[in-house]
């Protein structure tokens, strides 16, 4: 199979790990376009990238032969340009969250029908090596059907900036519930993504003007800009199936400090995947871990399912499962239809929070 090519939208922070990705499963990025002129550049000298942009449309004009798209910027973005690459016949891979809302999720997910293109969400969580060990045991079948889940991203203090896009809700779409969705989406991808029924929440808008709440790798503050997004949410989901979870979610609220989590209990035995932060914001700090609890003979245990550490947090591995998808040599981590649940319960969260009752999903 020819070498797949893909152009890069976006030379944030996460550009590495998807160039890294990308590059480690044999595809070739031959472009990278970003309204930052100077920042795409400083980006794409040191890697050989030739070939730089000012927006995605430009760069599909000039490069007829790039197969996939890679979206990397700010959330109001994402639906309009996975649908014009979709448009333009090519593959995307893109950042999180999927859209802003179930709405724009459902538009996305016509136009992946009618283009018969592929699209990956950069679920990266489901990536990471002791998801997929916990995945591989759950398959088993040796811990029956979850019935009770627990998804917790829990900041003492993790406001990524302020007066940004992240705490701009016309551009992100909201706080911690929709920029910390990765231990919701991993409860449901071992939950087997159940159909959810009615969601309760509450959200809390403490400390979003305290800058000794700011997270160590936010982006930087922009004097007079707009902050009105929530700070935490707690929430309680039911699903079709009998299934529930239980979501924590915050960048800032008193805790004993960042907490990276799904813990789960099964007919016949639960576990927990946790990445504990010995340094807020720090990847190369965290400690991972994998547990099973069970019982056999009569005896209680804990078992420890040993996997590498991985400081990416499955990001690499993730944009790796992208080319490994288009080439057909692995089955896509995560799925279109996936998202739309997933964009129907953030909704679902805000709607509750807002009214301060339950509400269908």
């Amino acid at each position: 199979m020819a070498t797949i090519k893909i152009g890069i939208v976006g030379a944030g922070g996460m550009a590495r790990y998807h160039y890294d990705g990308f590059t480690k499963a044999g595809a070739e990025i031959t472009a990278i376009a970003d309204v930052n002129t100077e920042r795409v550049k400083e980006f794409a000298v040191p890697r050989g990238i030739k070939k730089t942009y000012d927006s995605l449309a430009r760069m599909l004009e000039a490069e007829k032969d790039i197969d996939a798209v890679s979206i990397i910027t700010p959330n109001k973005f994402h639906k309009p340009l996975i649908i014009e690459a979709l448009e333009k016949g090519r593959h995307v891979f893109c950042e999180k969250p999927p859209a802003l809302n179930a709405a724009e999720m459902k538009e996305i997910v016509a136009a992946v029908q009618k283009s018969g293109k592929k699209l990956l969400f950069d679920f990266n969580n489901r990536a990471r090596p002791e998801s997929q060990a916990m995945l591989s045991y759950l398959k088993s079948g040796k811990a029956g059907r979850i019935n009770s889940a627990q998804a917790t991203w829990i900041r003492r203090a993790g406001i990524p900036g302020f007066g940004g896009w992240f705490t701009t809700k016309a551009l992100s779409g909201g706080g911690p519930v929709i920029d910390l969705l990765h231990m919701i989406d991993l409860a449901l991808y071992f939950m087997g993504y159940p159909e959810p029924s009615f969601a309760l929440a509450s959200v809390f808008y403490d400390f979003m003007g305290n800058k000794a709440f700011k997270g160590p790798w936010g982006i930087a503050d922009a004097a007079g800009g707009i902050t009105d997004v929530e700070s935490a949410c707690h929430a309680f989901l039911t699903f079709k199936s009998g299934q529930c979870l239980t979501i924590r979610n915050s960048w800032a609220e008193m805790n004993e400090g960042e907490v990276v989590s799904v813990v789960f209990q099964g007919q016949k035995a639960g576990g927990k995947v946790e990445r504990v932060f010995q340094r807020e914001g720090f990847d190369e700090t965290s400690i991972d871990a994998c547990k099973i609890f069970t019982e056999e003979n009569g005896i209680h245990l804990n078992i420890d399912l040993l996997t590498e550490q991985d400081e990416t947090m499955g990001r690499t591995a993730a944009a790796a499962n992208f080319v490994k998808t288009l080439a057909g040599e692995a089955a896509p981590l995560n799925t279109p239809d996936e998202a739309l649940i997933l964009m129907k319960i953030i909704d679902a969260l805000y709607e509750s929070a807002a009214s301060g009752k339950p509400v269908a999903v």
